[in-house]
């Protein structure tokens, strides 16, 4: 489908202009999102996407579909709460860095955990870009950001690992720079029963890219083309040789029993002992 076709089958258009700085990488990730939704083949009257709070979360507001923009951190809370009640809807959640991995991470963790299906697009440009450029959670280390003047010392979270770990069907990431792919792996995570991630690295020259030395958008693709390691490649290299890079690809395909199926199967017994 063409761009302009895009626009007008997926957004509310009388909404825009958006309000992302220029260079910003989060109309990218929008774009590969709606491209992937477009190719699901999901009815847009049988599909919810929730946000929470930030730059990334007001993409929401931006898209003609049954959304909600909810409170920071509680994304997937509340989306938790909209899968449970009616199992029948996708359910897909917009998430920043901070908001998924710090007020948030605790959510994360287990809708992860239980399995809910639950798709997640988390959009990282490694800083807290609407409240002035604080560090998160996914801010590199070494890096410079307006609450880190001397370097930041902290290590990383590495979303895609912690996802693993807690249980999620399907773990993916990719980069602005690689956006077909990054648009595939969304749609693999669209399709997946269970709680599936895809981690978009994208890009923000206003606070994140301007204290490190890459203030324009084209920079910021420049460093996560140079930064990014297809999978099959970085197991073969040392932690000295993937030290400042990160590692693309899909990451985790498994299949576990969903939250709301068994939860049926809990219903279902309770009501039949009642009877």
């Amino acid at each position: 489908m063409a761009t302009e076709e895009l626009l007008d089958e997926h957004f509310r258009v009388e909404t825009m202009p958006h309000i992302w700085c220029p260079g910003c990488g989060h109309g990218i990730v929008l774009g590969a999102l709606m491209r992937a939704l477009e190719k699901s083949g999901f009815e847009r009257d049988k599909t919810v996407i929730v946000s929470g709070i930030g730059c990334s979360s007001r993409a929401t507001g931006y898209l003609d579909y049954d959304t909600l923009h909810t409170t920071h951190g509680r994304a997937l809370a509340f989306a938790t709460g909209v899968k449970l009640a009616n199992p029948e809807l996708n359910v897909v959640v917009i998430t920043g860095d901070g908001d998924a991995s710090a007020i948030g991470g605790n959510h994360f963790i287990h809708a992860a955990r239980r399995n809910i299906d639950i798709t997640t697009i988390i959009f990282n440009n490694s800083i807290y870009g609407m409240t002035g450029g604080q560090y998160s959670p996914e801010t590199p280390e070494a890096s410079w950001a307006t609450t880190s003047p001397y370097g930041h010392i902290e290590r990383t979270f590495d979303l895609a690992e912690l996802a693993k770990a807690a249980g999620a069907s399907y773990v993916a990431r990719g980069t602005t720079y690689h956006v077909n792919p990054l648009s595939n792996y969304m749609l693999k995570a669209l399709k997946k029963k269970g709680f599936s991630v895809v981690e978009a690295i994208s890009g923000c020259p206003t606070y994140f890219g301007r204290k490190n030395k890459m203030p324009t958008g084209t920079l910021m693709l420049q460093w996560q083309k140079d930064s990014a390691v297809p999978r099959t490649k970085a197991d073969k290299l040392s932690a000295e040789e993937m030290k400042g890079k990160f590692v693309i690809g899909e990451l985790q395909d498994i299949d576990l029993p969903e939250y709301t199926e068994e939860y049926g199967k809990v219903i279902k017994k309770a009501q039949e002992r009642r009877r």
